[in-house]
């Protein structure tokens, strides 16, 4: 569903006043122009930082220099439910939350893009598998994912799909990571007749 969203030029020149570049303005702009609107559902079961915004929309760029990397981060859109956290885009147009006491960053995906097919490929496996297997915690440590190949399509960093004929495992450590609470890692096993097509 899209819901309408202000244009970034109705902000343009504030943020020019407040000395942002006009690049940063350009990269909000392009990603309002394409994404901004757009709102999609949760996967059912899914962590929140798995789950992603509400809706896609942006706020006002913003400098950071206490996280790595350094540089413009901008809102990728507002939260669900009330997290201890914000989704981002960052300066090197990755997707990711940021918060926690240190306002820590942990990149998710490369792109939004990568968060969209994420989402896309939870409900896909949903309907396709014949079982879905949930872990949490210590036994996602435990997985072993070299026989399986990464999900290109997701550019997952943090939280990231693999493959193999049969079996589909989407791991979550986003949360974890921010909070350093290992308890927070899932993974979902999606078995059944699941084919290359999947990556």
């Amino acid at each position: 569903m899209w819901l309408d969203v202000p244009p970034v030029s109705q902000s343009r020149g504030a943020w020019q006043k407040a000395r942002i570049p006009d690049e940063v303005i350009d990269r909000v702009e392009a990603y309002q122009a394409r994404w901004g609107g757009l709102v999609l559902p949760s996967a059912p079961g899914m962590p929140e930082d798995a789950a992603g915004p509400r809706m896609l929309s942006v706020d006002t760029p913003e400098w950071e220099d206490t996280s790595a990397p350094q540089g413009w981060f901008f809102e990728a859109g507002p939260q669900r439910s009330a997290v201890p956290y914000a989704f981002l885009i960052g300066p090197d147009g990755t997707f990711g939350i940021a918060g926690g006491d240190d306002g820590q960053w942990v990149p998710l995906h490369r792109s939004i893009d990568g968060w969209v097919e994420a989402l896309a490929l939870a409900y896909a496996a949903m309907q396709v598998a014949d079982t879905v297997t949930r872990l949490t915690g210590s036994a996602v440590g435990q997985l072993d994912l070299t026989a399986m190949q990464p999900v290109a399509a997701v550019g997952g960093i943090t939280n990231g799909w693999w493959y193999r004929p049969g079996l589909l495992v989407a791991v979550y450590s986003g949360e974890s990571e921010l909070f350093a609470r290992t308890a927070y890692r899932t993974a979902y096993l999606y078995a059944g007749d699941i084919d290359d097509q999947w990556v």
